[in-house]
C-alpha cells in the first residue's frame, strides 16, 4: 500500500475517533475528498504530498498535509477550535505499517471565505515516515 494511503487512513480514523472534535463536527465530519453538498462544520484533507527522504540507506518519506477546518460561523473561533484538535490528534498519530517520526505542526492560516462568509482554518502538518 502507498505511504499516502496508509498515513491518510490512520489520520482519518484518528480524527473520527476524537471525542472533542466529534462534538464540534459530528460523527461524519472528516473527509479525505471534498464533501459535495455537505454544509460545515467539517474537516477536509485538502492536500497530501509526499517527497522521498531516504536516510541511512533506508527508504523514507516526508508527508506534507494541509487540512481545512470549515466552521459553521463567520467567527474564526470555531474553525480554530477544530484546528486545535486536528493538531493534537495528528501529533499523537500512529499509523500501523509506517514508522512515524518528526510529526510537526508547521502553521495555521485562517480566512473568512468570500463566497460563504464562513471561517476556515488551514492547518499545515509535516510527518516523516518509513516502512514499519
Amino acid at each position: 500500500m502507498h505511504p499516502i494511503t496508509v498515513l491518510q487512513t490512520a489520520l482519518v480514523a484518528a480524527l473520527k475517533a476524537d471525542v472533542a472534535l466529534g462534538a464540534i463536527i459530528g460523527d461524519d465530519g472528516v473527509f479525505d475528498a471534498a464533501p459535495g453538498g455537505r454544509t460545515p462544520p467539517y474537516v477536509l484533507i485538502a492536500r497530501h504530498d509526499v517527497l522521498t527522504r531516504n536516510v541511512d540507506l533506508a527508504p523514507g518519506q516526508e508527508h506534507r498535509l494541509q487540512l481545512h477546518c470549515w466552521g459553521d460561523q463567520p467567527s474564526r473561533q470555531r474553525a480554530l477550535d477544530m484546528a486545535e484538535r486536528v493538531v493534537a490528534v495528528t501529533l499523537a498519530l500512529d499509523a500501523p505499517g509506517l514508522a512515524l517520526s518528526h510529526i510537526g505542526h508547521v502553521r495555521t492560516d485562517t480566512v473568512i471565505d468570500d463566497d460563504t462568509g464562513l471561517a476556515r482554518a488551514a492547518v499545515a502538518i509535516r510527518v516523516f515516515s518509513a516502512a514499519g
